[in-house]
């Protein structure tokens, strides 16, 4: 069985401010894909989330998903911690997670900054930090997950005749 672990990005909630609400959303939507997920995890924004996704990839997690810290605001960095770690970026991802946020009528979903990419032979992807925006990351990731995640480790296409 493949295996996941989810990392939620919020200084408020490492320190006990308020409740991880969208952890625990994409844990569950990890589990349907039929992973074994561990965490949520839940690390300040900045380098926490660095190191986090480094302990990751070294203790060889299938896929990373990280949920928060893709906004605006002057402490979200988890895309800049995520371009640290990452060896390949695979923008596809990241574009069509903002693009389902649109299409579900959520125009500021094109602020997220997520990335997506490949770090050794673990996927990671930055998701938004809401619990709606998990939602529709999780529709995008259920159609290609199973595929990347066979890609990763050099799987090839099946041939079509």
């Amino acid at each position: 069985m493949r295996r996941a672990l989810v990392i939620t990005v919020s200084t408020r909630a490492s320190a006990g401010v308020w409740e991880d609400r969208s952890g625990p959303v994409l844990r569950e939507g990890l589990e349907a894909l039929g992973l074994a997920v561990d965490g949520p995890v839940v690390v300040a924004d900045g380098d926490p989330v660095e190191a986090a996704l480094r302990e990751a990839v070294a203790a060889a997690y299938d896929l990373v998903a990280t949920t928060g810290g893709t906004g605006l605001t002057p402490t979200d960095l988890t895309p800049e911690m995520t371009a640290r770690v990452v060896d390949r970026e695979i923008p596809g991802v990241a574009e069509a997670i903002r693009a389902a946020g649109v299409a579900k009528g959520v125009p500021t979903a094109i602020l997220s900054r997520g990335i997506a990419g490949q770090a050794g032979r673990t996927l990671v992807v930055n998701l938004p930090g809401s619990t709606g925006g998990v939602r529709d990351a999780l529709e995008v990731l259920a159609a290609v997950v199973p595929h990347a995640l066979e890609q990763i480790p050099g799987s090839d296409h099946p041939r079509s005749e």
